[in-house]
């Protein structure tokens, strides 16, 4: 029984229309979901990805309109990590993103860059055998499209106390340091420790991720709620996110896990072809879709072309 890497990320942020903007427009995601937070359905829950919505390129926002920054801190995710493909990718997104006057920190053989809310990116060249995970974008040819997840960095004041259930539990592997690996039979990434910044006024907020989901077999999901449970770690009963099934517990360090499965996908409500193009509302919550549509500002997405479905304005 092995967890199949990073499944999704969720962030938050203030400002929806932007943020779609960002990630769709100039990071060149799909978006595969447009639906609402199902612990707070007045708010808009978006799923951004490849163009199957696979698990290992899912990042998620749930919009909290005009919400203050959040300052990432112990006990926090304040990174993601992305692959591309290697150099002559990573240069053409420093060149993408300083036109579009992003500030892009060249680190080493990484890009390092935020979202207009502040939320930290890096992008690496992966060597890993892990297929390619791509979205579709005519301004962005296909191979230096973004490739899925290769981890996320969080911020722990006392790392040691998280290897028991990294390693033991969840079948993390150590690499290096605070570096761990978690692998299975087809995917895998890594989610690694930096020393916690002095502030003490942590908190989520536009910028800041909420929790990091890894990806479970469907028919092991409940196995890992008990193994959770054995190791102290306090999960909750599944929840059935329509889109897939959840458990969620704070791992020692403080950071929010979710274990979420792969599967039914985001194709169970809408035609593959159609993701993410209007808003998608599990059964519990379509009595709510009109008086939702009164409270959710519209979005900037689909674009034209997309709609158009027209081959020739994707790049060759």
């Amino acid at each position: 029984m092995k967890l199949e890497g990073i499944h999704h990320i969720t962030a938050i942020t203030g400002d929806a229309a932007g943020n779609v903007e960002f990630y769709t427009g100039l990071l060149g995601l799909r978006m595969v979901k447009q639906t609402v937070n199902q612990d707070d359905p007045t708010v808009y829950h978006l799923f951004y990805g490849d163009d199957e919505g696979s698990p290992g390129m899912d990042l998620t926002f749930f919009e909290y309109p005009g919400a203050a920054p959040g300052i990432a801190g112990a006990g926090m995710v304040h990174r993601i990590v992305w692959r591309v493909a290697g150099p002559a990718a990573l240069e053409f997104w420093r060149e993408r993103l300083q036109v579009a006057g992003v500030d892009v920190r060249p680190v080493g053989a990484s890009l390092l860059f935020s979202d207009p809310e502040g939320l930290q990116h890096e992008l690496v060249h992966s060597t890993v055998a892990d297929e390619p995970l791509t979205a579709a974008s005519p301004e962005i040819p296909a191979e230096h499209a973004l490739q899925g997840f290769e981890g996320v960095r969080a911020y722990s004041s006392a790392p040691v106390r998280s290897e028991r259930l990294l390693s033991e539990t969840l079948g993390f592997t150590r690499q290096a340091g605070e570096h761990w690996e978690v692998r299975g039979d087809r995917r895998g990434s890594f989610y690694a420790y930096d020393p916690a910044p002095p502030e003490i006024n942590r908190r989520q907020g536009a910028g800041s991720v909420h929790h990091v989901a890894f990806a479970s077999q469907i028919g092991d999901h409940e196995t890992w709620r008990l193994r959770v449970a054995q190791a102290g770690a306090h999960p909750t009963p599944v929840i059935d996110r329509f889109y897939f099934k959840s458990i969620y517990f704070r791992e020692p360090s403080g950071v929010l896990f979710e274990i979420a499965t792969i599967g039914p996908g985001f194709a169970v409500d809408e035609d593959a072809a159609q993701l993410g193009e209007r808003l998608s509302l599990p059964p519990r919550f379509e009595p709510l879709r009109e008086e939702l549509r009164e409270t959710l500002k519209p979005l900037p997405y689909p674009p034209p072309w997309r709609l158009a479905g027209d081959p020739s304005q994707l790049p060759s």
